[in-house]
C-alpha cells in the first residue's frame, strides 16, 4: 500500500468516525492536494487553492497580531464549518462539516488524524 492510500485511508476513517465531518483532505501550504476525502462535486484544485489561500493570511495575521506560529483556522458558515489544523510542517488537515458539529470531538478526532498522518509523513 503506497502513502497517498494509507493517508486516504486516515481520511475515510476520520469520517466515518465522526458523523458531523462530511469531507476531509489533506494540503500542502503550496496548495497541492496530497490526500482527500471529497465529494465527488468537489474540485479537488479549488479546494487546495482556497486551502493555500486561508493558511497564507492565517499565517501572516497570526505573526502580524503577535499569536506565534498559525496551528489552526476556523470558519463558521450558515451551513456549517471550515476547520484547518496542522499537521506535519508545510500541511494543513481540512474538514468540512456540519453546523451541529460539536467542535471539541472535530478537534480531538482531527488531532488523532494528524497523529497517525505524522507517522505516515
Amino acid at each position: 500500500m503506497s502513502r497517498v492510500d494509507d493517508l486516504n485511508r486516515i481520511l475515510r476513517t476520520l469520517q466515518s468516525g465522526t458523523p458531523d465531518i462530511e469531507a476531509s483532505a489533506l494540503v500542502s501550504e503550496d496548495g497541492l492536494m496530497i490526500a482527500s476525502a471529497l465529494p465527488q462535486h468537489v474540485q479537488e484544485v479549488r479546494i487546495a487553492g482556497m486551502s493555500s489561500t486561508l493558511l497564507s493570511l492565517g499565517m501572516r495575521a497570526a505573526t502580524e497580531l503577535g499569536r506565534g506560529n498559525l496551528e489552526q483556522v476556523l470558519i463558521r458558515g450558515t451551513n456549517g464549518y471550515v476547520v484547518m489544523v496542522k499537521a506535519k510542517s508545510g500541511t494543513m488537515l481540512l474538514t468540512l462539516t456540519t453546523k451541529e458539529a460539536k467542535l471539541g470531538l472535530i478537534f480531538l478526532d482531527m488531532s488523532r488524524a494528524v497523529e497517525d498522518i505524522d507517522r505516515i509523513l
